[in-house]
């Protein structure tokens, strides 16, 4: 999924880990934009036409347009074509971080109006001329499966943390709580017993054509990298696949106010972070902080939204509590300002 990915399992069994890795990548397979076969490619190349998906993808797509309509169009898995124009065309890795100016003009956003899902036959018709990326809330959906079949095998806790889109359930490695550090907001720690965190940073995936910065976050309203006061926006809500595209939607809206009815109307909370490094609370987000951004020694276990680079694959073993993390290459630091 073209990103850093930790899990972590209280009880279970020895092959909660290896079976977790098994169906990230499964979903890896289906939903990259970046792979031929993939249900995702194949579900492009067919627009116009109705095309079958798995079970998995199905929902996933329903997820998504249902995260278009609530958001008013702010989160749009439409952006492909979009996302391509301003360089974003290849694996990340693939990209080169420098180089010269781009001519390619930005290319409108047309939204989910038009793609029909059929329940009956798990059917997608996607209009012609329209392609979709999955990548604003496959995360947070993967991140809650992985979640929901590990404690459906046995498993007492887990964590599932996508590139800092997370889900967590049941019983943590010690104290009565899940503990969730952001990245981009220094003192900042989310205490949970159950639910999710999701991120959305512009400071992440960048590189400069010219004199001019790209990152990966489209407005839908102009086709271009989002214009925005906000560095990075983190969403607290039950799950994952509801956070992960309210994170994206939050970026986009630059009226505090604005973005606080908007997450209550989600029953989730959250804030923004601003170029100098101002965390602004939004929609009650201070009762899940831990008062002072004391450490993890609160009795939680402390966990980052993104994990920390390092080895390629990395597994963690204490009695009865089972850690793997694994580093995709594919994200690089971004280009020297």
């Amino acid at each position: 999924m073209g990103t850093d990915a930790h899990v972590l399992v209280v009880g279970g069994d020895g092959d909660s880990l290896p079976r977790a890795r098994r169906r990230l990548d499964e979903l890896e397979r289906r939903w990259s934009r970046f792979r031929p076969d993939s249900e995702l490619c194949r579900l492009n190349e067919l627009a116009g036409a109705p095309t079958v998906v798995s079970v998995e993808t199905f929902a996933l797509l329903e997820h998504a347009v249902a995260a278009w309509s609530r958001t008013g169009g702010a989160f749009d898995p439409t952006v492909l074509a979009a996302l391509e124009a301003v360089g974003y065309d290849r694996d990340f890795a693939l990209i080169e971080p420098v180089g010269p100016p781009s001519s390619a003009a930005t290319v409108p956003v047309p939204g989910c109006g038009g793609i029909v899902l059929d329940r009956l036959v798990r059917s997608v018709s996607l209009p012609p001329g329209v392609r979709i990326d999955l990548g604003g809330i496959g995360k947070g959906y993967a991140a809650d499966l992985v979640a929901g079949e590990l404690l459906h095998d046995g498993a007492e806790g887990v964590c599932v943390n996508l590139g800092g889109d997370l889900r967590v359930e049941g019983r943590p490695p010690k104290g009565d709580a899940w503990v969730v550090d952001v990245e981009d907001a220094p003192n900042h720690l989310i205490r949970l017993s159950a639910g999710a965190v999701a991120t959305t940073s512009r400071r992440r995936r960048v590189w400069r054509r010219g004199d001019e910065l790209a990152h990966h976050v489209i407005d839908p309203r102009t086709g271009a990298p989002a214009v925005t006061p906000w560095v990075s926006a983190t969403v607290v809500s039950g799950d994952a696949v509801t956070a992960e595209p309210l994170a994206k939607a939050m970026l986009l809206v630059s009226e505090l106010g604005l973005a606080d009815a908007r997450l209550r109307d989600h029953g989730a909370a959250g804030f923004v972070v601003d170029e100098h490094g101002g965390v602004h609370h939004l929609a009650d987000v201070d009762r899940f902080l831990v008062s002072g951004g004391a450490s993890a020694d609160i009795g939680g276990v402390l966990e980052r939204t993104s994990p920390p680079l390092g080895r390629a694959s990395r597994t963690v073993q204490t009695p009865n509590v089972r850690s793997t993390s694994w580093h995709d290459a594919r994200l690089l630091q971004p280009p020297a300002l």
